[in-house]
């Protein structure tokens, strides 16, 4: 499986318009769907972003919860109601709906963070701020890690 790595910030045109890192969409290239999904994301000020395989995984995780509960309903609403699936253009790019944009303070410029399986996009200077301190965090918690076995090194 191909994964979101690395961090890239690009600029937004007067059009609303930004170019997904080249690496991103060569991982987005074997789904069906050729774009990305975004949604406000439930842990950073930023917008939170992944393929159609990956939302469709949390909507089975969704699906398999007591199809009354009010946790059901609020992961429906909450994550699929609150996606929005963004076509590229012949360019790559895709227009972040404003409302998206303004809940992630994003403005001219955008920085695209790697996750593994999502990606974040994120206003630049808030990113450099929560980078340095989750490096730190991620320092002090090192010995939490644990590489799985399996697969070559």
């Amino acid at each position: 499986m191909a994964l979101f790595l690395s961090t890239y910030q690009n600029r937004i045109d007067k059009k609303g318009r930004v170019s997904v890192p080249a690496s991103f969409r060569a991982v987005l290239a074997k789904e069906d769907f050729m774009g990305i999904i975004a949604y406000g994301s439930f842990v950073n000020p930023c917008i939170e972003a992944c393929g159609m395989a990956r939302i469709q995984r949390l909507s089975d995780s969704i699906d398999a919860l007591d199809p009354f509960s009010t946790e059901r309903d609020a992961f429906a609403t909450s994550i699929l109601g609150g996606s929005i699936q963004l076509a590229f253009d012949s360019e790559g790019r895709v227009m972040l709906p404003e409302e998206l944009l303004l809940t992630a303070k994003i403005k001219d410029e955008a920085a695209f963070v790697g996750k593994g399986e999502t990606f974040e996009i994120w206003n630049p200077a808030q990113l450099a701020d929560y980078a340095a301190k989750a490096r730190e965090l991620a320092k002090t918690k090192r010995a939490t890690l644990q590489l799985k076995s399996g697969g070559a090194a």
